[in-house]
């Protein structure tokens, strides 16, 4: 499997000491957040996404995914979604970044089959114009869907190569799901993984990998075990944690346990 790191967790650090920090640390990749508060987001003219585009390949570092805040089940028109998520996949291919990540955000209060509904209406819509773009648009397991469960839900009834799902793994334990149980919901449709760790479920504070309470370990077996062999994002949420310790300083450490956990799994 190969490494990537979020830059969730460098919140507004600039493309070449992102790239840089990736390289150093021994990590493949990259998670762009796509924020206007952060250096690469949709509004970048062209010349632009060149430069970002050849920082990142001079490092030898690849752009995972474009991570973007699009709420596909959102109630509301489709058409200001569907623009969000039309810049995001353009700005994806521009960087060739095989992913972006939207999220489900449907509102608690309607019915579950109503936002089901929407997002697999709008994940359609989308799928398509990744598919012209050669980029997949990634459900995360998120907010009002959380486990793989519930984003199968939608992506059963999208039924397009290029809409898939991302596994974070702490919402779906939040949620009660098994890993083994995640894994073969989104199985046929995973883009990649983001791992993580917190001190417990009612303190989500961004910890080290393997210094928390969320089963890092069974997840990558049961990875290893179904013969996936894709990406594991390391997603440190210090942007909203500025108590958290600096990322930078837990890169190595971060990467060597997840390589002591794939050599365990393997």
């Amino acid at each position: 499997m190969k490494l990537a790191f979020s830059t969730l967790g460098v919140p507004g650090l600039p493309v070449p000491d992102v790239a840089r920090l990736a390289a150093a640390h021994g990590y493949h990749g990259v998670e762009l957040r796509a924020h206007p508060e952060e250096p690469v987001h949709p509004g970048l003219d062209r010349a632009e996404r060149h430069r970002v585009a050849a920082e990142f390949e001079a490092a030898g570092v690849e752009v995972l995914c474009v991570a973007g805040y699009a709420r596909v089940a959102a109630p509301g028109e489709d058409a200001p979604v569907l623009n969000e998520v039309r810049e995001l996949l353009g700005l994806a291919a521009d960087l060739c970044a095989p992913f972006v990540r939207v999220f489900p955000g449907g509102d608690p209060d309607l019915p579950r089959e109503e936002a089901d509904a929407t997002a697999a209406r709008r994940l359609g819509t989308a799928a398509e114009h990744a598919a012209d773009l050669g980029v997949r648009v990634l459900l995360e397991t998120h907010d009002s869907h959380r486990t793989g469960a519930d984003a199968m839900r939608v992506l059963g009834l999208v039924g397009h190569r290029r809409a898939g799902a991302l596994w974070d793994v702490m919402h779906t334990w939040l949620g009660g799901e098994q890993p083994q149980d995640t894994y073969a919901a989104l199985s046929p449709h995973l883009g990649y993984v983001q791992v993580k760790d917190i001190a417990a479920p009612d303190d989500t504070t961004p910890l080290p990998l393997g210094s928390g309470v969320l089963p890092l370990a069974e997840c990558v077996d049961v990875l290893c075990q179904g013969g996936w062999d894709g990406w594991l994002c390391w997603e440190y949420e210090k942007r909203w944690y500025e108590s958290a310790a600096p990322l930078p300083d837990l890169l190595g450490p971060g990467r060597d346990h997840l390589s002591r956990l794939l050599n365990d799994a393997a």
